[in-house]
């Protein structure tokens, strides 16, 4: 492997300033993920290591990146404009990094309908598709599909990886939701996870099972978007 560890490094968001990112570069990648972490937690959460780590041992490459409240020690997250910006600069800065490497974005809840947010207001330039790591469909508690609106804007295949616990995306919300987005839309269910993709103990599997078959089904996805 090329990088075992992540190669620090730091975009530039405009007017935000600058936020710290995280390069993980396995030998001969066939992808790049531009992976942005969810509302309370940083590119260095466990999950994001290890999803990022598992990637990479599936032959990807992530570009993991903080956004700009995050970078300031914040605990309020951005405003749209400025995440979006943010998920901007992050996808630049991969195609300069990877100028003849297929990319898709996204990343875990709000990291991801940012990434979706921004990608239909303006397609983001050589991403070929979204990949959401536990869409928040809805806060919890408030079932609803307002957040998903936008969702029909965006022309390129869609990954949406959920648990059938998440009070984030009920299943009976997030199910119809992609089936109207149509074939560009895939969505995988982990039986018995949470928004975080925790399964309970008398579900018989752990997390790291989990782990290792949301990625199987990230890197499988991957596949089918860029063999077309």
């Amino acid at each position: 492997m090329k990088n075992a560890t992540p190669q620090k490094l730091t975009i530039e968001v405009g007017k935000a300033g600058a936020v710290s990112a995280l390069l993980l570069h396995p030998d001969a990648p066939r992808a790049c993920y531009v992976f942005a972490h969810g509302a309370g937690a940083g590119m260095t959460h466990s999950f994001m290591e290890a999803f990022a780590a598992g990637l990479s041992g599936r032959g990807i490459a992530s570009l993991r990146y903080q956004f700009s409240y995050m970078e300031k020690g914040s605990k309020r997250p951005d405003p749209p404009a400025v995440a979006q910006a943010a998920v901007r600069a992050a996808v630049a800065k991969a195609a300069e990094i990877f100028p003849k490497l297929a990319l898709v974005a996204g990343g875990k809840s709000f990291g991801g309908r940012m990434t979706s947010q921004a990608q239909a207001a303006v397609a983001l330039p050589g991403v070929r598709g979204l990949a959401f790591v536990g869409f928040p469909l809805h806060p919890a508690g408030k079932p609803s599909t307002d957040r998903a609106d936008h969702l029909g804007k965006i022309d390129i295949p869609m990954l949406f990886l959920q648990g059938t616990r998440d009070t984030l995306a009920e299943v009976a919300l997030i199910e119809p939701v992609v089936q109207r987005l149509g074939r560009r839309a895939r969505l995988h269910l982990v039986d018995g996870g949470d928004h975080s993709f925790h399964v309970l103990a008398r579900s018989g599997r752990n997390d790291r099972e989990v782990m290792a078959e949301i990625l199987d089904a990230f890197a499988a996805w991957v596949d089918s978007v860029i063999a077309v």
